[in-house]
């Protein structure tokens, strides 16, 4: 139960900053100007729903690490090398759990291989936004990239 609220705080999440940015027309896709009351409530969600706990690289700090203002949602960085495992570590397996994280908590190790966290935000070309509001809720609902693709990867998978 708590992780179909989860999910469904995420989807919201996610929509409310998606069309906080951008709109649809029947034709063809226009920015539209960010709407002031959308923006705070998506930005709302996003720390209710804890996104950037995930999306968003982190920097270490006095208080420890936290969300890089500057990449904000904007998953895995491209070309980032991932380290090698530390001496001594064996990589998870399914009859030994556990996880392994690079230090800004953006890729994971576990049994089902190593997942990259995807960009988030309404970047046309490396985030979500050509996407369409039902291709989002399709994704949340089938654990599908886009609703239909590939699988999404463990922990964001319903």
């Amino acid at each position: 139960m708590k992780l179909t609220v989860y999910i469904f705080a995420i989807a919201l999440v996610v929509i409310t900053v998606m069309f906080a940015v951008r709109t649809e027309s029947t034709s063809q896709e226009k920015k539209a100007k960010p709407n002031k009351a959308m923006v705070k409530r998506g930005a709302y969600l996003v720390n209710v729903g804890g996104c950037n706990d995930c999306h968003s690289p982190k920097v270490f700090t006095k208080m420890g690490p936290m969300p890089d203002e500057k990449r904000l949602l904007s998953g895995h960085p491209a070309g980032s090398k991932m380290p090698d495992l530390p001496p001594g570590i064996i990589a998870p397996t399914p009859d030994k759990w556990g996880a392994i994280s690079t230090n800004d908590f953006t890729a994971w190790v576990g049994p089902w291989g190593t997942s990259f966290t995807s960009n988030i935000t309404p970047d046309d070309e490396t985030g979500i936004g050509t996407w369409s509001e039902s291709m989002f809720i399709g994704a949340m609902k089938t654990g599908k990239h886009m609703g239909i693709g590939r699988d999404i990867l463990p922990p964001c998978r319903v």
